[in-house]
């Protein structure tokens, strides 16, 4: 059920063409937010079940593995002049490159540290920095910026064949605290969802696998894959009013993985 919690609110999430994104963006847009939805890829889907949820859907067409500064802050200020403001960021967009690690190649690792850690570092220090020089001045006196990313449990493990993304993970569970430890003071929150296995197409080859895949069902006490939504209702959360007081956390959304 919609509350609209979110209604004249602006809300970026990349990576939102397909799974967990597409389902954060959908997420906000039935509670009424304004999406500003961001891929390389075709979202006219994300488009239109957006509108079809009565919601404004701008889309973005955007390669976040050239992301520089001077591009994020030109996309923060386009988001702003097409939308008139930016209340969320969420950054979702990630790929995995899967080889062995004495194998793994510089290509792979480089392009996955380029999407999943620096194009979040960019868009957040792009946002934070419009923040911070005008935009908190026109918004509501008790309105903060939210900006939530997506961690993994391989924050905080190693992973088997995925050293790019186990580093990019640790990386953004990384840059969640340090930006939260210097502009909590400007009505900023920035936290991060760290998602256990959710049937996405990055994990379907292991889902495919059906060895690995029963092994990893035997371990989740939920005994389930999570779905894209169980990773979307977290992260209204961690947007809204109600976690104003949270700060640099990581927030497992694992269906127990962690907990045995």
């Amino acid at each position: 059920m919609s509350t609209k919690r979110f209604q004249n609110k602006v809300a970026i999430v990349t990576g939102a063409s397909r799974g967990i994104g597409q389902a954060i963006a959908l997420a906000f847009a039935r509670e009424g937010a304004h999406v500003a939805s961001v891929d390389i890829g075709d979202q006219s889907e994300t488009a239109a079940k957006a509108k079809s949820l009565g919601a404004k859907c701008n889309t973005y067409v955007e390669d976040l593995s050239k992301l520089t500064q001077k591009s994020a802050a030109e996309f923060i200020a386009k988001v702003v002049k097409d939308a008139g403001q930016v209340d969320v960021l969420i950054n979702c967009a990630g790929i995995i490159k899967r080889a062995p690690i004495v194998d793994h190649p510089e290509s792979d690792w480089n392009l996955v540290l380029a999407i999943n850690l620096t194009a979040p570092f960019l868009l957040t220090q792009a946002v934070a920095k419009w923040w911070v020089s005008g935009g908190r001045d026109k918004a509501p006196a008790d309105a903060r910026l939210k900006v939530v990313n997506i961690a993994s449990m391989l924050s905080f493990q190693g992973g088997i064949l995925v050293p790019g993304y186990t580093a990019s993970k640790s990386g953004i569970a990384g840059i969640t605290k340090a930006f939260a430890n210097e502009l909590a003071k400007e009505r900023a929150n920035f936290n991060a969802i760290a998602p256990g296995y959710i049937a996405t197409e990055n994990t379907r080859p292991i889902r495919e696998d059906e060895k690995r895949n029963q092994s990893i069902l035997d371990r989740i006490p939920e005994a389930r894959w999570g779905k894209p939504e169980d990773v979307a209702e977290p992260i209204l959360f961690l947007a809204s009013k109600e976690a104003d007081y949270m700060n640099g956390t990581i927030m497992n959304v694992d269906g127990g993985w962690l907990a045995r």
